[in-house]
This record gives C-alpha cells, structure tokens and sequence, in this order.
C-alpha cells in the first residue's frame, strides 16, 4: 500500500466514522447506550469471525495487544455513547477530535515518538480549525462532554497502540480481539450500569445496521491497514476531518446550516493535513516499534 493509497483508507475510514455520530444519536432515541454498544458490537464480532483466521493461536503479546485494544475501544465507546445522550454530535464529534491532539503526546510519552515541528504546528493548526468548525456553546461543559474527553483519552491511546501493534500481527485478526472485547464490556456494563431496553424501530435498525456495517467493521479493518504505513502523528491529523464529516451530515439529515465561519474552520482542517506532509515530500522511514522492550 503506497502512502497515498493509506491516506484514502484512512480518510475513508474517517468519512465513515464521522457520519455515524447522527446514527448513534438516532439509535439512542429506542435504546439504552449500553444495550445499543453490545448489539452493535456484538453483532460485528459475529460478522468478523468467519473471515478471520484463528490458526495458529495467538501469543502472549499478541493476547494482550488485544485486549488493550479492546480496552480502549470499549471504555471509548462506552463513553461516547453515553455522552450523546446528553450532548449534540457536533459537539461530541468536537470533543472526540482533543483524540488527535492527544495521540502524538502519548507517543511522545509511551514510545519517544517526538513529532516534527510541521506535525505540531499542523495538529494545532487544525485543532484551531475544529474550534471554528464545532466550537462548543458559551455554557461550558456538560456531563456528557465530560464523558466525552474520556472517549477522546481512549482514542488517542488507540491510534497509537494500532501504529505500534498492526505491523506485528495480523490487522484482521487484531480488528476481530478489539471488536469482541468491546461487545463484552458493553454487554457488563449494560447489566451493571443501566436498565437495558431496545425498542426495534424502523429506525433503531437502520441506524444499527449502519453502525455495524461501516462504523464498527470496514472502518477499523481500513484503519488497521492503513496506519501499518503512517505515524501516529499523521494518522491522527487525519481523524481532524471526523467533526467536518460529522457537520455535514447533520446539516444534510438534521438541517443544521454551516456558517462562514465553521466552513473557513474545515479549510483549515484540510490545510493542516497539507503542512504537515506535503504530498511532494517523500515519507519518513518508519522505526519498527515493538511491545518486548
């Protein structure tokens, strides 16, 4: 896969998941979110299983790169979902972009990934970008913001767990262990937290089925391959452009208008992803990082 052809996969990967916060918060109109992470993912797994080779068995590190994914994409989910209970999509979608912020500073901390100066100034070029996009309301945050900047936590841990561990192992296979744990914690965290409920709607369906066909699969199967051939840094700059998707579909489905000043902030969204890489300039060579050290 050429660094082009990673960028579309992912970007498609970003298109996908930035136009599910509507059918999320559609979904939670006819059931619990917990209830609706388990089906979701539950139903995902299921789906991933027969195309997914099981043999030979999986090593130590490979279990426990899993399960760390899954972790993160839980704990993620599980917050999201229950934040857009309480919040907007724009908003949520805001808050869970402070994930591209957070990537390269874990990076940083976890792996001694230290981003170029173009990589940092484009991040915050485009974070900049993002708060004239979405910029919250003048009320400061609420409970289901706060729930939020967990998810956004979770998910900058996530694109850099997936640089390091999808060079490793394969992307399918760690798509399967992530997809699976999440259905599980979703599943307890529905028996514990909440009294789960789901009313099979017209429109809980479509929005389920939306959610588990691209949101939860093709978009974490494209990103798996896609960050094999990127850094964290470059993969995170790209999920900038998940609050501009998700804008966009709420105006198209919800109606809501983009002013002059959220479109200048999706100008300079795509102006980030171009400093920080410029496509004429040739890519880095990637240090192959690994979990024995």
């Amino acid at each position: 896969m050429t660094r082009r052809q990673a960028d579309l996969a992912l970007l498609t990967a970003t298109f996908l998941w930035g136009t599910s916060f509507v059918a999320v918060k559609s979904a939670l109109a006819d059931a619990t979110p917990f209830a609706f992470i388990a089906v979701r993912f539950g139903i995902a797994a299921l789906a991933l299983a027969p195309g997914t080779h099981f043999r030979p068995g999986p090593g130590r590190l490979e279990l426990v790169g899993g399960l760390l994914l899954g972790t993160l994409v839980a704990v993620g989910f599980i917050s999201q979902t229950a934040g857009l209970v309480i919040t907007t999509p724009s908003r949520s979608a805001f808050i869970v972009a402070v994930s591209s912020i957070l990537a390269p500073v874990i990076a940083l901390a976890l792996l001694g990934q230290r981003p170029s100066w173009l990589a940092a100034a484009a991040l915050a070029l485009a974070m900049f970008g993002i708060y004239l996009l979405t910029a919250p309301d003048a009320g400061g945050l609420n409970r289901g913001d706060l729930l939020t900047l967990i998810c956004a936590a979770c998910f900058g841990g996530q694109i850099v767990a997936v640089t390091v561990l999808s060079p490793r192992y394969d992307a399918r296979r760690l798509v399967f262990w992530q997809i699976a744990v999440t259905a599980v914690l979703g599943a307890l965290a529905a028996g514990l937290l909440e009294h789960p409920h789901i009313r099979w709607t017209p429109r809980f369906l479509g929005a389920l089925g939306y959610t588990v066909l691209f949101a939860s699969t093709i978009c974490f199967l494209l990103q798996m391959s896609a960050q094999r051939h990127m850094s964290s840094a470059r993969a995170a700059l790209i999920f900038c452009l998940e609050p501009l998707f998700a804008a966009l579909t709420s105006w198209l489905v919800l109606g809501e208008r983009l002013s002059l000043v959220q479109w200048v902030g999706g100008a300079l969204i795509l102006l980030g992803m171009l400093v920080a890489e410029p496509p004429w300039q040739p890519a880095p060579a990637r240090s192959a990082a690994t979990l024995d050290g």
